[in-house]
């Protein structure tokens, strides 16, 4: 007991030789204080020895937003970790700094944690009936970053009051640990601004469409403002409430003479301006739910959770918007056709939100792929993906049609087929075919011919034709090639599959096709370049990866019908919608005008679309693919070719120039390329070699041009590189940027 009370007993010691009356008084008053002392100590090493068991280096473990961009650099998304971004506190506009400090804790860098003022402050106010607080910014921290509120219920006084001496013995740890400048730091990233934003990077982009650099001192002072009830003075929700919010702060900065009254009063007449409404919603896109899933089978959890990653992608922005639009204003056309009988989207739109269903009214996709690196330039899986999410471009397995029939030449070219050789257009005869039976294929006019060369047979889209040279290659033969070119989906065994009555996707296609450009070169697709984490660390990249998929004779055997089929074939009216450059390609309609296809290429890229219904059915009469989805191609390849993807003679060999590009970009190599091992070394025709100052905007470290890369090193990857082709797609929501 006496080891217990020493410092009652201590007291004592020292008060024995004052009078009575002093003596009484003094210990009147003295018990009560040592005993608050004594009691202190306790809580101090009780609640300092639990304060040990968090671990610091969590204020540094907060999960943010991962960026995505396109090869141009260009933001296109967020996804993954909480809706956050990590900024510098010398990034963030000094307005803020002081806002927030004037707001919330106007000692913070006198004090070691606790503020005693403020504590005394809080106390008249709240004996006055006044709420006020008194934690300081340390100690909010403390409790945001370990979630010390958690269950905490409203009126639980004793959970209460042992949550804030927690606090207040974090706060000394953390004081201890780090300088002001990296808590204040750490603190600004971890505020929450309501709506799910985290962190003054997020709220400054998501409320101000600016970088926090950029912050005025009205915009500091609004953030700063609604920190403490975000869902109550958010300007989305009340401009009012957050303008009032915002004026109490600018009064309380003149307070802490942090600025002038001048200065407050102009800030108070400044127009609040927030992001439009119109902005405000997440815009879906297929192109970044295929982005996501590869994202998903490339990182490991902790990755995705933590965010933070910056990833460069092989979208090019540019082509996807024109390839969106372009979809999106020919089937709006066709909906306006007089005597259209199906559902049409401005109908669907024109529900009540809650009577919407999954969209009936018809859809498309498409896919474009850089010949030369497999690089995916857009993906295009729908109307609009906030209505669908379904990716037609990745999980649409629809019918092939005659687009399949350039693969069943190319098996039988391989086979020895010469394309100018003669072969009958006339009626299949019963047991002609061999597994074909009595199976007695027409041709779409229904009319047959004599004896054509082989080459007029695909040229006109002959089915009678097509079958005999598919039968001539042997279905085997024909199934092979199909698996080599790219399409994951087994061709069925039956004469029929040579007239594509099988299914695949958009992205299949438009793989697929490359060969023919690339004289049998196929090379592997891929969607993502390059991810690094928030230090700058390189976790993931790929160079391009390619293998011989056919015969060079026959591919290009194949190319140049192809190249017909575009001057006088099939798809003749390539040049009246607009597109003059050289390129080949192949319509595609299925029975009953179900399915309209049309994948073609230049010299640069190859792109497939596809326009239908989600459940196959008729169109319109008439709806070919040269009709429904070959003016979709040629505004895409247009449009293309003005952004640099040249279409130069096709298999010109002529004329070649070896020169350094970069991987990511398709721009020429800089020494911050060869740094990033994302340089290539790319023999290309003179019209398609980038200009002399079209450096990689990616690495425009030292813009130097890069003309050699080193072949010994060419196809080195980085540590934990994997190689993604045939991935299946879902559907995942994605934040808009």
């Amino acid at each position: 007991m006496l080891l217990l009370l020493w410092p009652f007993y201590l007291f004592g010691f020292f008060t024995r030789s004052l009078g009575l009356l002093a003596k009484l008084l003094t210990r009147l008053v003295g018990y009560p204080l040592v005993a608050g002392l004594y009691l202190a100590l306790i809580l101090a090493v009780i609640y300092g020895f639990r304060s040990q068991h968090y671990d610091l280096a969590k204020i540094h473990a907060m999960p943010q937003r991962s960026i995505i961009r396109d090869r141009m650099g260009i933001e296109i998304g967020r996804i993954h970790g909480e809706k956050r971004s990590i900024v510098p506190l010398t990034q963030v506009s000094e307005f803020f700094r002081k806002a927030i400090l004037a707001r919330e804790d106007e000692r913070f860098y006198q004090h070691g944690g606790i503020d005693p003022i403020g504590i005394g402050r809080a106390a008249l106010k709240n004996a006055q009936g006044k709420r006020e607080g008194a934690s300081t910014i340390t100690q909010q921290f403390a409790s945001d970053i370990y979630q010390l509120k958690r269950g905490e219920k409203r009126g639980d006084t004793v959970r209460q009051i042992d949550r804030k001496l927690l606090e207040m013995a974090l706060a000394f740890r953390l004081e201890a640990a780090y300088t002001k400048d990296e808590l204040l730091e750490a603190y600004i990233n971890q505020i929450n601004w309501g709506r799910q934003i985290k962190g003054i990077g997020e709220a400054s982009r998501i409320y101000f469409e600016k970088h926090p650099s950029e912050l005025t001192l009205s915009q500091s002072a609004l953030l700063a403002g609604i920190v403490r009830g975000p869902d109550s003075f958010n300007p989305f929700r009340s401009i009012e409430a957050a303008t009032r919010e915002r004026n109490t702060t600018l009064e309380r900065m003149v307070v802490a003479e942090a600025i002038t009254r001048e200065q407050a009063d102009a800030a108070k007449l400044e127009p609040i301006e927030v992001r439009p409404k119109w902005r405000r919603e997440a815009r879906e896109s297929h192109a970044m739910d295929a982005i996501r899933n590869d994202l998903e089978l490339i990182l490991e959890k902790q990755n995705i959770e933590l965010g933070g990653l910056e990833i460069i992608t092989t979208i090019d922005s540019r082509i996807q918007k024109v390839g969106e639009e372009a979809l999106e204003r020919k089937l709006h056309a066709v909906e306006k056709i007089r005597g259209y009988r199906h559902p049409t989207r401005d109908g669907w739109r024109k529900l009540p939100q809650e009577n919407r269903k999954e969209p009936t009214y018809l859809q498309g996709a498409a896919v474009v792929v850089e010949n030369r690196s497999g690089a995916i330039l857009a993906v295009i899986g729908g109307r609009d993906a906030t209505e669908s999410r379904f990716n037609r471009a990745k999980d649409a397995k629809r019918q092939l049609g005659s687009i399949f029939k350039p693969f069943v030449y190319l098996a039988a070219f391989d086979k020895g087929l010469d394309p100018d050789a003669s072969i009958s257009d006339g009626p299949i005869q019963a047991g002609e075919i061999k597994g074909g039976g009595t199976w007695r294929p027409d041709n779409s006019d229904g009319t047959f011919g004599g004896m054509q060369p082989v080459s007029y047979g695909l040229i006109r889209s002959r089915n009678t034709m097509s079958v005999r040279v598919g039968n001539h290659a042997g279905l085997r033969k024909v199934k092979e090639v199909a698996g080599m070119a790219g399409f994951s989906t087994p061709m069925p065994e039956r004469p029929a599959s040579f007239l594509g009555s099988w299914e695949a996707s958009p992205w299949e296609v438009a793989t697929a096709y490359t060969i023919f450009p690339n004289e049998g070169m196929r090379y592997r697709p891929y969607l993502i370049a390059e991810i690094k984490d928030r230090e700058g660390n390189v976790l993931y990249s790929t160079l391009p990866l390619s293998y011989q998929s056919a015969s060079a004779d026959s591919a290009l055997a194949v190319s140049r019908i192809l190249k017909e089929v575009t001057s006088y074939g099939t798809a003749a009216s390539v040049k009246s919608l607009g597109f003059n450059k050289p390129c080949g390609g192949k319509t595609g309609t299925t029975n009953d005008f179900k399915d309209a296809w049309f994948a073609g290429y230049s010299s640069a890229l190859t792109c497939a679309v596809w326009v239908g219904f989600d459940t196959p059915k008729k169109t319109f009469e008439g709806g070919f693919g040269s009709v429904l989805s070959l003016p979709v191609w040629v505004d895409i390849m247009k449009a293309a070719d003005g952004f640099g993807y040249k279409a130069v003679e096709l298999h010109n060999k002529s004329g070649l120039v070896e020169v350094g590009l970069c991987r990511l970009s398709g721009k020429r190599a800089t020494s911050g390329c060869k740094a990033a091992d994302t340089a290539m070394s790319e023999l290309l025709p003179a019209e398609s070699v980038p200009e002399e100052n079209d450096f990689c905007p990616i690495h425009p470290a030292r813009a130097l041009a890069v003309e050699e890369v080193d072949a010994a090193n060419g196809d080195a990857v980085p540590l934990r590189a994997k190689i993604i082709d045939e991935m299946p797609m879902r559907a995942l929501p994605v934040e808009e940027p």
